[in-house]
């Protein structure tokens, strides 16, 4: 990290998005130690690791804002094996953004695999790219503050911050579930109002 500095934790990160199996929750923590040892700042390395993802983030969304749905699901047929990508994966996120909206962006960046995936369906969609910027720039930026400040923090105890990384990741997706039954419970509300009205 000390030899990457700044342009290598952005880059790294860029890459997370983009190429799945490079995980943010090793680069940011990584980055986050090497602050706490005096060879970063841990203002640069949020900063840094936030510019590279929202980077990724922006150009996942034009590719998606470009190209069809049947030329997506060809072009990783055919080589998203060499990304670790399937079709269902990419199927999943569209759905999964038909299904709950521009609130996925926001929980999505905290979520490893949807993170690299929900760029895509949102440029499909049409959001306006202010917006998916906005939610992607909320998430992304709690996230990777998070992560460096338990690499900064607690990275000499390897043990705690497994156990840190494992409790949050219980949480989020809780926090994801009640998001969904709220969406859920608002949408059928509004059904049955609708059917009441007739």
């Amino acid at each position: 990290m000390e030899q990457l500095s700044y342009f290598g934790i952005a880059l790294l990160m860029f890459l997370d998005n983009v190429f799945p199996p490079i995980p943010s929750e090793i680069i940011m923590p990584s980055a986050g130690l090497a602050a706490s040892q005096g060879k970063l700042i841990l203002t640069g390395v949020i900063i840094a690791g936030s510019l590279g993802s929202l980077l990724a983030a922006a150009l996942l969304y034009w590719l998606g804002h470009k190209i069809s749905q049947q030329t997506l699901f060809k072009w990783v047929d055919r080589y998203g094996k060499y990304l670790f990508i399937k079709s269902t994966d990419v199927e999943k996120s569209l759905d999964w953004f038909e299904q709950y909206g521009h609130r996925i962006v926001f929980f999505g960046r905290m979520i490893p695999a949807v993170r690299s995936l929900i760029s895509i369906p949102a440029g499909m969609s049409g959001m306006p790219f202010w917006k998916f910027m906005l939610y992607s720039g909320l998430g992304t930026v709690i996230w990777t503050t998070f992560l460096a400040c338990v690499g900064f923090y607690f990275g000499e105890n390897q043990a705690l911050m497994q156990q840190i990384f494992h409790q949050v990741s219980y949480f989020i997706m809780a926090i994801v579930i009640v998001v969904i039954l709220w969406i859920l419970y608002r949408r059928h509300q509004r059904k049955t109002r609708h059917q009441s009205q007739r």
